[in-house]
């Protein structure tokens, strides 16, 4: 991931401002560690602290057309670059990046080109001839993008809130899939596929169709100059994208620089139910697995940190955010700089353990439809930022625009978790890799219930949380909460000392409001809270307070279910963590 920010039309040409753009964009530069630039023409600037993954010698930023006319500043990848370049036979490019193609297409077809982008990524283009600009995010906000306006008439655009929050009058989240116009003084949504309508989809499950998709998705994130590996937490959605990696990496240019042996990371408590299924992932996928290790101390001690690159007080972001911005640390120190990982699986199927209580196939797709349209406030903001944190890139599959086509066009119906016929959560893509003859995974992998990842990665993490926010945060504080935060009103002391933490560092009104807030059980959007009454009196965003699901949904020794559906045994009874001394963060090779 790198780094953008850009400042338009702000009424300054004097090099007191490009200072200040340059101070500005420096807050940035842990997402780009490797170079900084700059352009400026007249009153318009454009930043780039760069992380170089494509053609890490030739790609810096901002990158132009052939007449340096059209400037454009991006930050993410364009998976589909070779192609685009090959749909441009009259262009000369000047660099081997993937993102040179995005002046050229603009070039061609003018602000009408986003759709054509394959990828994740946040860009702003200038256009000198007319000092015009654009600006867009990708269709579901991977990357991380917020807009701010000044009161000298000026439009700022940031990967992050640190970069424009101290000078703009106003600012708020860019939303995805959508496109920042001057011509027509505006955003418009660039992004409408058929499922943003949440019209209930038809499509009958072919489990193929579904596995090819997939597999597409995974190996076009492949493409890579410099040393990478996966996320390996031993869940369902992260094993699935660590068995394909490994199935397809010897065939492809980033195994002929780097190696055919797949990398694999995990972070966990010690002994904590990810620790031991990801051990057990990486062994049968024959994976080089580094287990990094972290208390309940190292976290706590690190949550200022992760607010601050986090940019959010919500609370569930900020439990899976901890585990992942220590364990990206350790990644990077070993010399990888690009992750591939599992988010957005839970989104797309109804992966949630809530949605066992799903009332019916209408009610369900809708939740899913929403959740998708919610991740860049949750875990695309977590995954990006906490590794953005240490100049690591995370890859998401699961968020292929292709495979969601393919993947919310199937009816409802078989997403639905039901007992009787031995579904479970997520069941139709576990049946899609369920392979006989050449298997993904272990069985009982592949059929492992949900654990969400502040969970997964031991159960005293969550409980350490609440304990150390106890300690500073008092019941009269807490009586007082609606008056000190009337906006998003902390309703519990672990909410309260977050947001403390929070407005220290972002005290502008517009970050507070940047936040989502509402009700929720594990995990849930508000709405889905009316599933089941018990929920309104438990709101508590871990897994296991979706009451009667978690470790107890199934008997322990499931059916075996005809056709192959499932015959599996749930890993049940986990160890609950207890409370550890503290000690450093430890890596085992």
């Amino acid at each position: 991931m790198c780094g953008i920010l850009a400042v338009l039309g702000c009424s300054d040409d004097s090099q007191a401002k490009r200072v200040r753009v340059l101070e500005l964009s420096r807050r940035l530069k842990h997402r780009g560690p490797d170079w900084s630039g700059i352009y400026q023409h007249g009153d318009c600037y454009l930043a780039h602290q760069r992380l170089a993954i494509i053609d890490p010698a030739s790609g810096d930023q901002p990158l132009y057309n052939e007449d340096k006319k059209i400037v454009v500043t991006v930050n993410g990848e364009i998976y589909n670059h070779e192609q685009l370049r090959k749909s441009l036979p009259n262009h000369k490019f000047r660099t081997g990046s993937d993102c040179d193609v995005i002046a050229h297409l603009y070039e061609e077809h003018g602000e009408n080109f986003v759709d054509m982008l394959d990828g994740m990524f946040s860009f702003v283009l200038l256009d000198t001839r007319d000092n015009s600009f654009i600006a867009a995010r990708d269709a579901i906000g991977i990357t991380s993008l917020y807009i701010g306006w000044g009161l000298d008439g000026s439009v700022w655009i940031a990967s992050e809130l640190k970069g424009l929050h101290d000078d703009c009058e106003h600012f708020e989240v860019f939303p995805p899939g959508h496109l920042y116009s001057s011509k027509a003084g505006g955003l418009r949504r660039w992004y409408n596929p058929p499922w943003f309508s949440e019209s209930i989809p038809s499509t009958p499950y072919d489990p193929l169709v579904l596995r090819r998709a997939f597999e597409n998705a995974v190996i076009k994130r492949l493409m890579t100059d410099v040393p990478f590996g996966v996320l390996l937490s031993g869940g369902l959605d992260s094993s699935l994208v660590a068995s394909i990696t490994a199935r397809y990496l010897s065939g492809t240019k980033a195994a002929k620089q780097w190696g055919a042996q797949l990398h694999s990371f995990c972070v966990g408590l010690e002994g904590s139910p990810d620790l031991k299924a990801a051990k057990e992932v990486a062994d049968y996928l024959g994976t080089v697995h580094h287990e990094f290790h972290f208390t309940v101390q190292d976290g706590i001690d690190a949550i200022e940190d992760v607010i601050y690159h986090i940019e959010t007080y919500d609370v569930t972001t900020i439990r899976a955010s901890t585990p992942m911005f220590l364990m990206s640390r350790k990644i990077k120190s070993l010399g990888v700089k690009m992750v591939i990982s599992g988010e957005g699986s839970d989104e797309i199927f109804g992966g949630y353990l809530y949605f066992h209580k799903a009332p019916n196939k209408e009610e369900f797709h809708r939740e899913t439809c929403q959740k998708i349209k919610a991740l860049h406030q949750y875990d695309c903001l977590r995954a990006n930022k906490s590794t953005s944190a240490w100049g690591l890139e995370a890859r998401v599959p699961f968020l292929d625009k292709e495979f969601i086509n393919v993947a919310m066009s199937i009816d409802p119906e078989w997403k639905m978790i039901n007992k009787g016929q031995g579904r479970i959560e997520k069941w139709i893509l576990r049946r899609a890799f369920d392979d006989e003859e050449h298997p993904y995974l272990p069985k009982h992998i592949l059929y492992r219930q949900k654990e969400q990842f502040s969970d997964g990665v031991g159960y005293s993490w969550i409980d350490g949380l609440k304990a150390h926010a106890e300690q500073h945060v008092t019941d009269k504080m807490m009586s007082n909460a609606k008056h000190i935060f009337p906006h998003n009103t902390p309703t519990t002391k672990e909410a309260y000392y977050y947001r403390m933490i929070f407005e220290r560092f972002f005290p502008q009104s517009s970050a507070v409001q940047s936040v989502p807030g509402g009700a929720s059980v594990a995990c849930s959007t508000a709405r889905a809270v009316a599933w089941d009454a018990s929920w309104s009196k438990n709101l508590d965003p871990s897994g296991r307070a979706a009451i009667g699901v978690h470790n107890s949904a199934y008997e322990k020794h499931l059916p075996v279910v005809a056709n192959g559906n499932l015959a599996t045994k749930m890993i049940d009874n986990v160890p609950r963590m207890v409370g550890m001394p503290a000690k450093e963060l430890a890596i085992q090779s």
